[in-house]
């Protein structure tokens, strides 16, 4: 059995076309088939469904695409590790992140690059938690910044990152008067653009509403982050977003931030690797680095007596509940 053969393998399960298979491993149809069928024969099973096209995996070919995915994923780590002794990490670092998290990947990426300046990193930053936790599962990411439930944890290796608060997000006075906070039952009443429904954030916000009796009906829903600051920033509709953002996203205009109470909603902020051993060099190298951050600190003021809940203030407030959102330029600390 060649690593050769269980690549073809894998990328016929996952293209379910022999032609797209063989494109994806620039190799000829005919090689590949050939390669797959002799695997067939030294295993003595069928693993492909044939007939005029792909019709799906034999139960024998399901489970050999789940081992070949993991010796796979171990031979590239140890390709990498290889690398590794003699010139230190220079492969890709596969990273995946939800929209909103991934304002906030620019800090953990930096502090990774100056500790390991020869890697390459490569972001996915449209994916949802279900879809981030099956990649990493299937080794197709190295490693994940996202909200993780209960049951996403199997298989996997989480470190918390930071705390994600909420504010509403609303362009001039003319949804929302200046004032520090609102409620998530007010909140309800304006008019809203929102994440669509598949992403973990926006459950977050839903259980928000629906904690208070109230519910939170969008006119607009996308699955952009830079869509939804285009429609806020019309003053037409109001916005619920992460407090991370005001620190990663400049603020158009008059638009600012109200901190949202009643209830004081977070959800912790995880970064996530596969569990197995001895696994991707470049993900557990990730994560040592960003053990050694301090996001919490950087995302909020640095006097901890004030509590952040405004942005694109002219002037700073006296009162300490009306404290403004630090906007200066932040760097990483803790870094190393």
């Amino acid at each position: 059995m060649l690593f050769r053969q269980l690549e073809y393998f894998v990328a016929v399960a996952r293209e379910k076309h022999f032609a797209r298979a063989a494109e994806a491993c620039y190799v000829s149809q005919p090689a590949l088939s050939i390669a797959i069928a002799k695997l067939e024969r030294e295993l003595n099973v069928t693993l492909i469904n044939r007939g005029h096209t792909f019709e799906g995996l034999t139960p024998e070919g399901e489970r050999l695409v789940v081992w070949a995915k993991r010796i796979l994923a171990e031979h590239d780590a140890f390709k990498a590790e290889v690398a590794v002794m003699q010139s230190g990490i220079t492969g890709t670092l596969r990273l995946g992140t939800g929209p909103t998290v991934s304002t906030t990947t620019g800090l953990p990426v930096a502090a990774f690059c100056a500790m390991h300046p020869l890697a390459r990193v490569k972001v996915s930053s449209r994916l949802s938690s279900a879809e981030l936790v099956r990649q990493l599962r299937d080794f197709e990411l190295d490693a994940a910044i996202a909200h993780f439930g209960p049951d996403d944890r199997e298989g996997l290796e989480l470190l918390p990152l930071y705390e994600e608060q909420y504010v509403l997000l609303v362009s001039g006075e003319h949804l929302v008067p200046a004032k520090p906070t609102i409620t998530w039952a007010e909140a309800a009443q304006l008019p809203l653009a929102l994440l669509t429904p598949d992403m973990r954030f926006r459950q977050f916000i839903d259980d928000a509403f629906e904690s208070c009796g109230a519910v939170g009906t969008p006119q607009v829903e996308t699955d952009s982050v830079a869509s939804l600051c285009a429609h806020v920033a019309t003053g037409a509709w109001a916005s619920v977003v992460p407090h991370t953002w005001l620190n990663a996203m400049p603020m158009a205009g008059g638009t600012r931030a109200v901190r949202l109470v009643e209830p004081d909603g977070r959800a912790q902020i995880s970064v996530a690797i596969q569990a197995a051993t001895p696994g991707s060099v470049a993900a557990r190298a990730f994560l040592n680095v960003v053990a050694g951050l301090s996001l919490d600190e950087v995302f909020l003021p640095e006097r901890p007596d004030l509590t952040p809940v405004y942005a694109g203030a002219q002037e700073p407030y006296d009162r300490q509940d009306e404290a403004p959102y630090d906007r200066q330029p932040v760097g990483v600390r803790g870094a190393g």
